[in-house]
């Protein structure tokens, strides 16, 4: 089998970081996340960036609209209820 090495540091394949790419991974700290690679030296960043490439990414998409890349699915601070309701809730809970 020919193994073909992104990451020295920590033994990433080339596969490996295609298949987290695959999984959703659209940046090196995001593939950082899933395998550590490129946490330790650094010298495999690069490729790491040349194998995500400008491809279709959904968070990518996200981020380009300024939106956060992660937690997106989350609450926005629109759909949080104002403090001074929150603070009328508690009050009548004690």
């Amino acid at each position: 089998m020919n193994r073909v090495y992104v990451c020295s540091c920590f033994a990433v394949t080339e596969k490996q970081v295609k298949e987290h790419a695959e999984a959703g991974a659209c940046t090196p700290r995001q593939i950082a996340s899933a395998c550590k690679a490129g946490t330790d030296c650094g010298s495999c960043v690069r490729r790491i960036q040349a194998i995500l490439g400008r491809g279709n990414c959904p968070r990518r998409e996200l981020v380009d609209q300024g939106m956060p890349a992660l937690g997106a699915d989350l609450l926005t601070v629109e759909d949080l209820a104002p403090a001074e309701d929150l603070a009328e809730d508690l009050s009548e809970a004690a």
